[in-house]
């Protein structure tokens, strides 16, 4: 559970992800075979749902010092665990109190198979043209050799 200030009140987040119908907080050792994964968010009062990605995953730039000459690439765990999907208005929703069900619907092992996954499923389902999703944007650009096979 995380507690977030917002607008001078508490807001509590009691939803965990779901993966595989049971509470997903993965050790850092599994993570590091995954990139990140395809998500639903179904509000839990309407049905509504919202499909997208994350990325476990975001990059980090470590400064010269006097020990380093260079700077360094890393990687850092993004904030996956406390995320709510990229849309306003479901984020909105989020901060007004409004409950969520956040299930893990693939993990991915690249940034390529998590976008083509993404995209598969939102035409799928045709988020677009139904009142069933919140989503209102499907953008990709994916490579073959980027889904591993």
């Amino acid at each position: 559970m995380s507690y977030v200030w917002s607008h001078y009140r508490l807001s509590i987040y009691t939803f965990m992800w779901i993966y595989e119908n049971k509470e997903f907080e993965p050790e850092d050792e599994f993570l590091e075979e995954y990139q990140g994964f395809v998500y639903c968010l179904t509000e839990l009062i309407t049905g509504k749902k919202y499909i997208g990605k994350k990325f476990f995953w975001k990059p980090k730039i470590l400064p010269v010092t006097k020990t380093r000459k260079r700077r360094k690439r890393t990687r850092v765990q993004s904030d996956w665990r406390d995320y709510y999907g990229s849309s306003e208005q479901v984020k909105t929703l989020v901060e007004g109190g409004q409950e969520f069900r956040r299930e893990v619907l693939r993990l991915c092992h690249t940034k390529g198979e998590c976008s083509y996954y993404e995209a598969k499923l939102q035409f799928e389902y045709d988020v677009l043209l139904s009142d069933e999703y919140y989503n209102e944007f499907i953008g990709c650009k994916i490579h073959a050799k980027h889904i591993r096979k």
